[in-house]
């Protein structure tokens, strides 16, 4: 068995004498790329999981396959006291697989749990788990959030996968004393960002005219920046052993109000047409839509109390900080 961390503030979890190696999965993506540089600013010895070597901040990588392959993880997690396993088969809009579940399944339960049974053989103190807040569902009643201890209740097979895998890990940490938290993150947002976030703001820069300026539904994000310091928080501060947190932004925002200040961002007009949400959803709902639609005019609020509470964490970077940071990384690639 590991010895579980000693409650006396978060330096105690890294003080001098204990190994201060991080393994980061995933460490090309869109939040390695930000994580790796933030954890060696911490004073971590990052080593970086990746697919091709030479593409992160961290001079220590190793290249490993991918996730659900058999891969002998013994030579990456030689002296590393914790792990941050962000490398995840994604949620896309229309998955081409046959059976969707299995092939997320294989990526994201069985690919994870091998990872986490070799961390506890190496002996590693403490594995954070990126997931989602799919876990949680799709969907809340306005003032009504998700909560960090809140029944799952995930819809898709995404999101069934890392429920899958954060039940799973928990049970390898009752069994083996190796400390498990996991972060749900809602949709993730900052320099860099690509799909539907980044598909606004060519929108936007367009001057392309937008149905979207009567929706007044309320939904958290995080940007990137402030999920980075949480996934850091977990990383090192004892309280967070064995717990789930939500991540969010502390401010929620209504699809309208998002475009309007992500343009300003751009230095943008936002050319909001005030179309009824009502009207919005039937025109999805006809077109087989509906999950679109859902996502602009339904409700997701997360409750980052937990976080607060245990933690002592708030979110660093406010929204339009988020956004402007954003926004320029967008208008310096178009300029280059």
């Amino acid at each position: 068995m590991i010895a579980p961390a000693r409650s006396q503030g978060v330096a105690d979890g890294v003080s001098a004498g204990v190994r201060r190696r991080v393994l980061v999965t995933g460490a090309t993506g869109f939040i390695g790329t930000a994580l790796v540089p933030a954890l060696l600013a911490r004073g971590w010895q990052v080593r970086a999981a990746v697919r091709s070597p030479g593409r992160t901040a961290a001079g220590d990588e190793v290249v490993v396959g991918s996730l659900g392959e058999a891969f002998d993880w013994a030579p990456a997690l030689h002296g590393v006291d914790r792990v941050v396993h962000l490398a995840a088969r994604v949620h896309v809009m229309q998955d081409s697989a046959s059976d969707p579940l299995a092939e997320f399944r294989r990526a994201n339960v069985a690919g994870t749990l091998a990872l986490a049974r070799a961390a506890s053989d190496a002996g590693v103190r403490r594995f954070v788990f990126v997931s989602s807040i799919k876990v949680n569902g799709e969907g809340t009643r306005e003032g009504v959030p998700f909560g960090a201890d809140d029944p799952p209740a995930p819809v898709d097979p995404y999101g069934v996968s890392k429920r899958e895998a954060e039940d799973a890990l928990f049970d390898i940490g009752r069994s083996t004393g190796m400390e498990v938290v996991v972060v749900r993150p809602p949709l993730v947002y900052g320099p860099g960002v690509k799909a539907n976030f980044e598909a606004m703001m060519r929108w936007l820069m367009r001057g392309v005219p937008l149905p979207l300026g009567a929706i007044r539904n309320r939904r958290t994000l995080v940007g990137l920046d402030n999920l980075v310091d949480l996934i850091a928080t977990c990383l090192e501060h004892p309280a967070a052993a064995g717990e789930i947190f939500l991540a969010g932004d502390g401010e929620d925002l209504s699809t309208t109000d998002l475009l309007r200040r992500l343009a300003a961002a751009l230095g943008a007009r936002a050319r909001l047409i005030p179309v009824p949400a009502t009207l919005l959803e039937a025109a999805a709902a006809l077109l087989g839509k509906r999950a679109v639609a859902q996502r602009l005019c339904g409700n997701l609020q997360v409750d980052i109390g937990k976080a607060r509470r245990l933690l002592g964490w708030a979110p660093p970077v406010p929204v339009d900080e988020g956004l402007r940071r954003t926004a320029a990384h967008f208008l310096g690639q178009r300029r280059s």
